[in-house]
């Protein structure tokens, strides 16, 4: 690969990628849900990108000793394990997506071993701290309360379901301003391939279209193509 690492060669390509792409290049590879929508971040122009590693949130229990002794920090590194660097730290919202699942100070840990970033349906706290770090984050919005005594930690790298969506451990999380989507590890590259050939065929449909007969168009001899 001329000297390139898989994971650099696959950054590469999806530079300058959409979700919106990824979604339709997902559509074509396979026919499960793929995309998460109504994502809201403090730092709304960075791309979050990477293979993924889950936590999933429950209802507090407070009879639940080793989970409560183990507490977010212990299932983080469970989580990320001994190469965290360019993962995505994905949280279930526990069943209270309005609920806040941390904030800058738990998720300084993001930031210390060089992840690419967080994806949540649930809520996160202090936006403003949260976007000084180096990582993007992604949530269903901000909220102000603690939340560890409705939510808590349960369960390290177990598959997760997300805005509708199941995060195997390994998947790659794609997601910009307009939502996220999910691809298994197993076919990313042909994933992030297509989607690369989807922008292509978009930029010649747009040629097309800046060069169609309004005419031809009314009466139906020239056929419109795009859906």
């Amino acid at each position: 690969m001329n000297g390139q690492s898989s994971d650099q060669r696959l950054r590469s390509l999806v530079e300058g990628l959409t979700c919106a792409s990824l979604v339709d290049a997902m559509g074509r590879h396979h026919d499960h849900r793929a995309h998460i929508m109504s994502l809201v971040s403090p730092t709304r122009d960075r791309i979050l990108f990477g293979p993924a590693v889950t936590i999933s949130y429950l209802p507090y229990r407070s009879d639940f000793e080793e989970t409560n002794r183990v507490g977010f920090g212990g299932f983080f590194y469970r989580a990320v394990g001994t190469d965290p660097r360019g993962k995505v730290l994905v949280l279930s919202n526990g069943g209270y997506p309005e609920v806040s699942h941390g904030g800058s100070t738990k998720l300084s840990r993001v930031h210390n071993h060089g992840l690419a970033g967080v994806l949540t349906d649930g809520r996160l706290r202090d936006f403003a701290e949260l976007g000084e770090y180096d990582f993007a984050t992604w949530c269903a919005g901000e909220a102000t309360h603690w939340g560890g005594n409705t939510i808590s930690a349960a369960a390290a790298n177990a598959p997760v379901e997300v805005g509708g969506v199941c995060i195997s451990p390994g998947d790659y999380v794609f997601a910009d301003r307009s939502g996220a989507v999910v691809i298994p590890a197993d076919s990313v590259f042909d994933v992030v391939e297509e989607a690369r050939h989807i922008d292509a065929e978009d930029e010649s449909d747009l040629a097309r279209i800046r060069d169609e007969d309004p005419g031809r168009m009314i009466t139906g001899e020239e056929q419109a193509n795009e859906l």
